[in-house]
């Protein structure tokens, strides 16, 4: 009986301690946190709904394409000066945390409305481009895919812009799908794709 006790005793004891340092480890990890989201939020907009055009809105964001775009930027298979000295202190775990935070944000309400007169221009890359098969029919995309759909207008012509031109090769199948896409029709697809409500 008595060693059954301290048993108990032990192992609750075991149990206070081991929870008084998760609750201290969290609370130095959320302060920590903070401070990078904070870090973020100072071009990509409070939650990461940014009214920079030219930075992408990361509320709502696919969480495994976020994380994989941190991980890309640190490593410099995705090359920007700016997001790459940001990203070099940052852990995997933290990563993670960066990425779920942002995707766990409502996407926002964009007021872009899309050119008509560019619609048929766009839905004849989407379809040459098979849009849909890996962004969706919304092209809200999945896990690895991003959503396109609501994006910034200036931020989607950038990147595709930067696609065909090489400046961005952390997907090469992006480079072969906009190397011979005329310009006139990616503005097109940037600005269907702003505008778009899935």
């Amino acid at each position: 009986m008595f060693q059954k006790n301290i048993i108990t005793i032990l192992l609750t004891l075991f149990c206070l301690v081991t929870l008084r340092a998760e609750e201290t480890g969290s609370s130095e990890m959320d302060a920590k946190m903070k401070g990078k989201i904070q870090l973020c939020v100072s071009c990509h907009g409070d939650a990461g709904n940014t009214i920079m055009p030219v930075y992408p809105i990361l509320a709502g964001q696919n969480f495994y394409y976020n994380y994989v775009q941190l991980k890309d930027l640190k490593s410099g298979l995705r090359k920007n000066e700016v997001m790459a000295a940001m990203g070099q202190d940052l852990n995997k775990d933290e990563m993670k945390i960066l990425a779920g935070y942002f995707s766990d944000q409502a996407w926002p309400e964009t007021k872009y409305q899309s050119d008509p007169k560019k619609t048929d221009i766009a839905k004849k890359g989407i379809t040459a481009g098979q849009c849909v098969q890996c962004h969706l029919g919304g092209f809200e995309g999945a896990s690895g895919t991003p959503r396109l759909s609501g994006q910034n207008y200036e931020y989607l012509k950038k990147i595709m812009l930067d696609f065909k031109n090489k400046v961005r090769t952390n997907s090469a199948a992006k480079n072969s799908l906009f190397a011979d896409t005329p310009d006139d029709e990616i503005e097109a697809l940037a600005d269907y794709l702003a505008g778009f409500k899935p």
